[in-house]
């Protein structure tokens, strides 16, 4: 069994990790900084949301910052402005017991920009950024990343999914030199693999965790057969069962997102919408509404859903079945965070059948058939 200290971490940050409850590595974190430690390279890293890799990547982070040098020397980039104050957050928890005052800033849309401007006045030693905004920054000579170290892509594809692919790209050949690059995403379509010939180097080491661990041993995964006519009713049932746990519906469309939060609101429930279409300002107003649990229900879509760190959910329920497999390792792993138990319950009709088989065998879980 791999500690921190026998990776190498330094005790101060081994100390503020305890505190917050990280004890022991997991498989992402021990491969990862047994290869970023110490070493000056470019690495690839196969891992899902959940895994634990803002630890992996952050702590050889902390570890290779000149806190007497007053310059950029990190820049990570991250999908959505939920992940990069996450990340911002957890590096600030890191850092607790550091004896060198590191700074991080966040830099995301639908916050005014001069706000950011004027923090980045201030010494910054990582910057952790949404695509966007960090090129409108760039483009009004208002931050200078030219000399980083390091650079991290997290969640990359997801990055694509949402249409960065043109910032990345700028970002990459702008902040080009001696640089390494450390690319996390949790699957590797052809613009991923064209990044990572065009950017990164050849012999970089990769590390992939076994997708069959992924889904998380504390989760009860659970199928209810119903018909496209009855799964209204259904829900309704389901969710009276579950009296007031809190959970997340996922949809697979943004309409049918909208529809479900409208029809369960006439029924009495404590539901808002998480979609792509909706202002930041509304986003965060539903996000906050969830966290502090004035909110007891939160429809979504996949998308919709990344960055979403939520303690102390009961229950993810599949409205409709994921289409890509990764997508029910993620939606499942909202739930029975921290060591807590969840329940993922999908809704499946007739032809759903062969996919819920598909899922057991090809991520190793068990479905139980349960009726109401």
């Amino acid at each position: 069994m791999s500690t921190f200290s026998g990776l190498g971490i330094r005790k101060e940050y081994v100390q503020a990790l305890k505190e917050i409850g990280i004890n022991t590595p997991t498989e992402i974190q021990e491969k990862t900084i047994s290869a970023l430690l110490n070493s000056k390279t470019d690495f690839i890293g196969l891992a899902q949301t959940g895994t634990g890799k803002t630890a992996a990547f952050g702590l050889p982070i902390l570890h290779n910052i000149d806190a007497n040098l007053p310059e950029i020397q990190t820049l990570i980039l991250a999908p959505t402005r939920e992940l990069v104050q996450q990340i911002k957050k957890q590096l600030f928890k890191f850092t607790k017991y550091a004896e060198d005052k590191i700074f991080v800033e966040g830099i995301y849309g639908g916050e005014k920009i001069d706000k950011q401007i004027k923090s980045l006045k201030r010494t910054t030693h990582i910057v952790v950024a949404t695509p966007g905004r960090l090129i409108d920054l760039i483009e009004r000579g208002e931050i200078n990343i030219k000399k980083i170290s390091t650079l991290v892509l997290d969640e990359a594809d997801e990055m694509l999914n949402m249409g960065f692919k043109q910032d990345l790209n700028r970002i990459l050949k702008y902040t080009t030199g001696s640089r390494n690059t450390w690319l996390f995403s949790a699957t590797m379509p052809e613009e991923i693999k064209r990044i990572v010939k065009t950017y990164i180097n050849s012999d970089a080491p990769k590390v992939e965790v076994n997708k069959r661990d992924l889904v998380n041993a504390n989760i009860t995964h659970q199928f209810i057969k119903t018909t496209i006519k009855d799964k209204p009713e259904l829900l309704i049932k389901l969710l009276e069962k579950r009296g007031d746990e809190r959970g997340i519906i996922f949809c697979r469309t943004k309409l049918g997102t909208q529809n479900l939060a409208n029809f369960l609101k006439e029924e009495g429930f404590s539901v808002e919408a998480l979609e792509g279409d909706m202002q930041q300002r509304e986003r965060e107003k539903v996000m906050r509404a969830f966290k502090n649990g004035s909110l007891q229900i939160l429809i979504s879509t996949d998308v919709s859903a990344r960055g979403i760190d939520v303690n102390n959910l009961a229950f993810i329920i599949h409205h409709q079945l994921p289409e890509q497999l990764e997508y029910y390792t993620h939606r499942s792993g909202r739930t029975a965070r921290a060591g807590k138990r969840g329940f993922s319950i999908a809704l499946v009709i007739p032809n759903e059948l062969q996919r819920i088989h598909q899922i057991q065998k090809e991520l190793n879980i068990k479905f139980i058939e349960v009726k109401i």
